[in-house]
């Protein structure tokens, strides 16, 4: 299934090269901004029934623009960046569906359990999505942190997976080395996470076509969805409408004998 994104960047909807944002601005590669706000694109999706969708707010500043968004969609999107135990909780009042946690729940490169317990007691784990996006280190992929610049020691496996998914909802993964790029889904990342994830996740990263979500859908078994960013139309992007994808979802969510 299509997952929508609203990804938002000092206060305007982008697409931005994933691997580029650090904390000198001049490095940063984007491919779109939004003359539109972030609310005219969560009323777009809420208008044509897309759940499950995410805002991402990428560094600060861009709080406004994500509480517009959930103003124009309640319950109809997850939010995420820079959330941690003290502000979760007011962002699923203000509408958002799950909150979705990264750099919070690490420190010093390392899974902090008690702050990930102090999140699951803030919000639950029903509403908590943990966002394990990754970067390829020699044959593993390393969940990294800090607007994806530092590498963790924690690898994405079966095990962290099974683990990790007793404590939320869901996951979503970045695979940081191809996001922003268009060249193609990591083909390896999409097959492990069909294998070895026990709860719903989201995949996001280099999709640049209608094939691209067709084969995720049929490698994650059922389990792994897509997000598509910069190929999709509506950011600018020739690889995929925006119609694509909607079309595609509903004749997914139909029985055999109905599609």
């Amino acid at each position: 299934m299509f997952r929508p994104c609203i990804d938002l960047h000092e206060g305007k909807v982008k697409q931005i090269v994933g691997g580029t944002l650090g904390e000198d601005r001049s490095q940063v590669r984007t491919n779109f901004v939004a003359e539109r706000p972030s609310g005219w694109y969560a009323d777009l999706y809420r208008r044509h029934g897309l759940t499950g969708g995410h805002v991402i707010m990428l560094g600060p500043g861009n709080r406004d623009a994500a509480l517009e968004a959930l103003g124009a969609y309640p319950g109809g999107l997850q939010v995420g960046g820079g959330i941690d135990a003290e502000n979760a909780r007011g962002f699923l009042d203000a509408g958002a569906s799950h909150v979705i946690v990264t750099s919070w729940v690490f420190r010093n490169g390392a899974l902090d359990r008690e702050r990930l317990s102090a999140m699951i007691a803030a919000v639950g784990r029903e509403r908590l999505v943990l966002d394990l996006s990754c970067r390829r280190r020699g044959d593993d992929y390393f969940v990294v942190t800090d607007r994806w610049q530092k590498f963790t020691d924690l690898r994405v496996t079966r095990q962290t997976l099974e683990s990790l998914g007793a404590e939320c909802a869901e996951f979503l993964i970045h695979a940081v080395d191809v996001e922003g790029l268009c060249q193609g889904i990591d083909r390896t990342l999409v097959e492990m996470l069909g294998k070895w994830t026990p709860i719903p996740t989201t995949y996001a990263g280099g999709a640049r076509s209608l094939e691209d979500l067709e084969e995720v859908t049929r490698a994650g078994g059922g389990r792994v969805d897509l997000t598509i960013g910069s190929a999709l139309d509506i950011f600018g992007g020739t690889g995929v409408t925006y119609d694509e994808v909607v079309a595609f979802n509903r004749r997914t969510a139909l029985p055999s004998s109905e599609a």
